[in-house]
């Protein structure tokens, strides 16, 4: 179906947000309500309460213009989140851009699982490093961070699009000194060793990808979604590298799609890396693999 994003001048703020639910609603999108104050807000420059006290406040014609033209672009279903050019994880704002994966609150199953594995041993106030590979936002890195307060960390990424927008993030979220960021694949100019590795690669098999939700398939870097024919490409490489990164003690943290977890930790018992217990997101996935590597 097609809706048109067209709102019309003269109407109230609180017409012209009911009128966007509407729309919203009959394209199909999973959260009208919530996405037409967001876009009315982001348009007006309001926040909740500033839409709430304003909502009878007629809008002018340049105004009307700002929230049509964000409107098409949700009905085209690109993702509120891009539209804001920002995203809450972890309880932290993360600034976005084309060239990272939109961060997604089963991905912070991935910073909960090293938290408790570091938690069995009581090691949150160790002085700790931290690589994330493939960072993008730099989200599961600062994620740890602000929760380590004496570790630091490095992200890697191949794109210098996804670097520039980690390394913005650290710097609005107070973590420049605490974390840099370092162009290549994975982990491959890294060395040394670290206490923590992090991990949300490409997990979705190449011939998936045409069935995925528009907001993912058309929005999200493909290279951020691509695991290759079976999905486990980015797996096969982690393990490959994992034991040169990780210290004695290290721990690997790695998100798992769905239906993953018997292929990922297979791919890691062969490289000489033991899993531990998976842990489940919400909806019952099994969401983290933490595993550490066996004796030498």
């Amino acid at each position: 179906m097609t809706v048109a994003a067209q709102v019309e001048p003269g109407v109230s703020i609180e017409a012209v947000r009911r009128q966007l639910a509407q729309k919203f609603r009959q394209c199909g999108i999973d959260t009208p309500e919530l996405d037409a104050r967001l876009l009315v807000g982001h348009a007006l420059g309001l926040d909740h309460a500033g839409l709430a006290t304003q909502s009878g406040r007629v809008l002018a014609r340049n105004e009307t213009d700002a929230i049509a033209a964000l409107a098409a672009r949700r009905l085209a279903h690109e993702p509120v989140a891009r539209i804001l050019g920002r995203k809450e994880f972890w309880g932290l704002p993360f600034k976005l851009n084309a060239e990272t994966l939109l961060p997604r609150p089963e991905t912070e199953t991935v910073v909960e699982a090293a938290l408790a594995a570091l938690d069995q041993e009581n090691r949150r106030s160790q002085a700790l490093r931290i690589a994330d590979l493939g960072t993008g936002t730099g989200a599961l890195l600062l994620a740890l961070l602000s929760e380590l307060p004496n570790a630091c960390g490095i992200g890697t990424d191949i794109s210098p699009g996804a670097l520039e927008c980690a390394r913005d993030n650290a710097g609005a979220l107070g973590m420049s000194g605490r974390a840099c960021f370092v162009a290549c694949d994975y982990g491959t100019a890294l060395s040394g060793r670290f206490d923590l590795l992090v991990v949300n690669p490409p997990y979705v098999a190449r011939g998936d990808i045409a069935g995925l939700q528009p907001e993912v398939r058309d929005f999200d870097p493909r290279r951020a979604l691509d695991g290759g024919p079976d999905g486990l490409d980015g797996y096969r490489a982690i393990a490959a590298d994992a034991r040169r990164l990780l210290a004695r003690s290290g721990i690997l943290a790695v998100e798992l799609g769905s239906g993953q977890l018997g292929g990922a930790a297979a791919l890691f018992a062969a490289a000489g890396l033991a899993p531990g217990a998976a842990e489940h997101d919400l909806p019952g996935i099994a969401r983290a693999l933490v595993l550490r590597a066996l004796p030498r």
